[in-house]
């Protein structure tokens, strides 16, 4: 099979491998699409493995079962199939509460071949949990391949009640600064506010509904969000980026008892400093956030592949797996929003 192979940081080869033999009582899924997500170019650009290699990545993924072992006959030769990349064991403590986001026992889907690759195993294990879901006839494998981005998304305004009338800032307006525009728009946000660095992609955000764009390079954010809110600041802000200066800049952005997220990851070992004593005087919620619970993957794929969600406008470029580098230099740039990979075709 076709493979695009990371041998350390940017360092990735597309060769021949040998597909994997089906797993016992799992199956080998043919990938037909697989989106090219933020997390992975960060893996594959670092040394993410510390020197564990050669390793796939790639976790959107959306095919067809090609070999299958599994019982009872649950799954059929050309089944289509969207696999959520960590399956949640809904056993322990934090599934039982809810929050199987936080689950102790889930699946790492770090540690498993990825889906850059004509053709990927699943295992029994993720078959009788709760990431293998059917793609109904007539859904596009790219636009389902939208489903994992999404579902982060989708749980994080859900958790913090993104909801008619609300002001929202959005701090970054890459994909996933773009999925956080749309769904907060869906969800009836009356004016979304997005503070980049990138003139193309604040252009790029207004057809997701961003109503007011900055560029924090040529003007003052936290200025230019109190005049758009006439003094008060924003009902909810989101920092959907890598800079640790974002998220402490964040917290000048929110309104008096204001909900604040720190969405994206910032590097490794960053310590950001923080003015305690303004949240404290104002009564500032600051939560982080990573994942989705495992309803909240159900409901995000749902959506990615219904009339409501435009996925087609969030899929810029469609490339051929051999093209993955090019994939990589498109979103680093800005040029894209999301690159979708189809290997096998």
């Amino acid at each position: 099979m076709q493979t695009a192979v990371m041998y350390g940081p940017n360092d990735i080869r597309v060769e021949e491998r040998e597909k994997p033999k089906c797993p016992p009582k799992g199956l080998i899924l043919k990938v037909m699409a697989v989106g090219l997500c933020g997390s992975d170019i960060r893996n594959m650009t670092t040394d993410s493995l510390q020197g564990k290699y050669p390793h796939i990545f790639g976790h959107e993924i959306v095919g067809t079962v090609d070999e299958t072992d599994a019982p009872d006959g649950a799954y059929q030769l050309g089944d289509r199939l969207y696999i959520y990349p960590e399956d949640h064991c809904l056993k322990c403590k934090a599934c039982r509460s809810g929050h199987s986001e936080n689950c102790m026992n889930s699946g790492n889907y770090i540690n498993r071949q990825g889906g850059f690759a004509d053709f990927v195993p699943v295992t029994n294990l993720q078959l009788q949990r709760d990431s293998v879901f059917k793609l109904p006839e007539g859904v596009s494998f790219e636009a389902a391949s939208l489903s994992e981005p999404l579902s982060s998304v989708y749980a994080c305004q859900e958790n913090i009640n993104i909801t008619l009338g609300d002001t929202v800032v959005i701090i970054g307006a890459g994909p996933i600064g773009c999925f956080h525009a749309q769904l907060a728009k869906l969800r009836g946000a009356n004016k979304v506010i997005v503070v980049e660095i990138n003139d193309k992609r604040l252009e790029l955000i207004k057809q997701f509904g961003a109503d007011y764009t900055i560029n924090s390079m040529s003007e003052d954010a936290v200025k230019k969000v109190r005049k758009l809110t006439n003094g008060c600041g924003a009902d909810k802000v989101i920092s959907a980026n890598p800079a640790p200066s974002a998220q402490a800049q964040s917290i000048f952005m929110a309104r008096k008892g204001g909900i604040i997220v720190f969405f994206g990851g910032v590097p490794k070992g960053s310590m950001v400093e923080i003015d305690t004593n303004y949240i404290h005087y104002n009564n500032l919620w600051i939560y982080g956030h990573f994942g989705a619970n495992s309803i909240q993957v159900q409901k995000a794929f749902e959506l990615a592949i219904s009339p409501q969600f435009p996925a087609n406008k969030f899929i810029t470029h469609i490339l051929p797996l051999k093209d993955i580098n090019k994939g990589i230099e498109l979103t680093r740039t800005g040029e894209a929003i999301k690159v979708v990979l189809l290997p096998n075709r």
